[in-house]
């Protein structure tokens, strides 16, 4: 008799909404051969599983599952976070808000 694992599967179709799935497979099952299988269960396009990771780390295809892992699907980013970051920063100015909201008197601009 085989051991087998219990994982969840989170997926997140679009912001603030994520899925969880308990799935159960065979101890030493890898991450390619288990995203075949939630594929076919969940009937998700090879787009929407094309970067995963467990527990928020990325990781490999050929990496084996353990018990209680957390399977992850990460949809691609629409935009550079740097990017938007120079762009909030730009609309909120730089003497209102972040680090350079509250400066010691005399103290050197951007410090």
């Amino acid at each position: 008799m085989s051991d087998r694992i219990h994982i969840t599967f989170c997926y997140s179709p679009q912001a603030e909404q994520v899925l969880e799935f308990p799935f159960e497979f065979v101890e030493g099952t890898n991450i390619r051969d288990a995203l075949d299988f939630i594929q076919q269960q969940l009937h998700l396009s090879s787009a929407q599983i094309e970067h995963f990771g467990v527990w928020g780390r990325k990781t490999k295809p050929t990496d084996s599952l353990r018990p209680s892992d957390r399977l992850e699907c990460y949809r691609p980013l629409l935009v550079d976070p740097k990017v938007a970051r120079r762009k909030r920063f730009k609309r909120q100015g730089a003497k209102r808000s972040g680090l350079f909201a509250n400066r010691r008197p005399g103290s050197v601009p951007g410090y």
